[in-house]
């Protein structure tokens, strides 16, 4: 399974690739499956696995230094939430990173060390547009992913690239409503005056006062 994941068009390497494209910086290996290595447990397959993955991974961009590369059996647990008696060999894992190194043995572990990324709320409103509602008495309600800056009830925001701006009457997420939304959170918002039929899926939302977005004839792609 391994050696058609990591093939051409293998998905290890389709996951791999779409998380450093998409900018997650941080990233566990967990080698799955270590019961059904011949022989079970093999520490030269899991040596086998980590290396060609390490050097796919830093083809990509990542550093393999500060990834964590864990020998785990999801089936039976080993190495998931306990350190496994069944692979002696395996003397942890360790990563090194400017914040502080970290180092375990557990897929868990390996979990927990992962720094929570900031937020960045001191810069420019940005909204992506996942869909747009229309729900009754209560009008045109955009939903999506607050990505930069903060949204809350009051602001006026515009619309790239329609470069249509309205004020945002109330600000809810699962249903609840908020004082401000934050990086990270998905949210549904009530504006003033605008038909379901004026934006869509792809606009980008942003606080007109504050370096609002604009629409582009074209960008540099990475």
């Amino acid at each position: 399974e391994f050696e058609a994941g990591i093939s051409k068009n293998g998905q290890t390497r389709e996951h791999a690739l779409l998380a450093f494209t998409l900018g997650v910086k941080q990233l566990i290996v967990g080698v799955n499956k270590m019961d059904s290595t011949e022989p079970p447990y093999s520490q030269a397959r899991f040596e086998e696995i980590t290396k060609e993955v390490s050097t796919y991974i830093k083809k990509i961009g990542y550093n393999p230094a500060t990834v964590a590369f864990v020998p785990i059996s999801g089936w039976h647990g080993d190495n998931m939430l306990e350190a496994s008696v069944k692979m002696p060999w395996f003397k942890g894992w360790k990563v090194e990173r400017k914040d502080g190194n970290a180092n375990g043995t557990t897929l868990l572990e390996a979990l927990d060390a992962i720094l929570p990324p900031a937020r960045p709320t001191d810069k420019p409103l940005r909204l992506p547009l996942q869909d747009v509602y229309k729900i009754g008495g209560i009008g045109t309600v955009p939903v999506g992913r607050v990505e930069t800056g903060v949204l809350k009830p009051g602001t006026v925001v515009t619309f790239a690239p329609c470069n249509l701006t309205t004020e945002v009457k109330s600000v809810e997420m699962h249903h609840e409503s908020l004082t401000e939304a934050v990086p990270g959170d998905n949210v549904g918002f009530n504006i003033k005056n605008v038909s379901v039929k004026e934006i869509r899926r792809g606009y980008v939302a942003g606080d007109s006062k504050n370096d609002p977005p604009k629409g582009a004839d074209n960008f540099n792609a990475q």
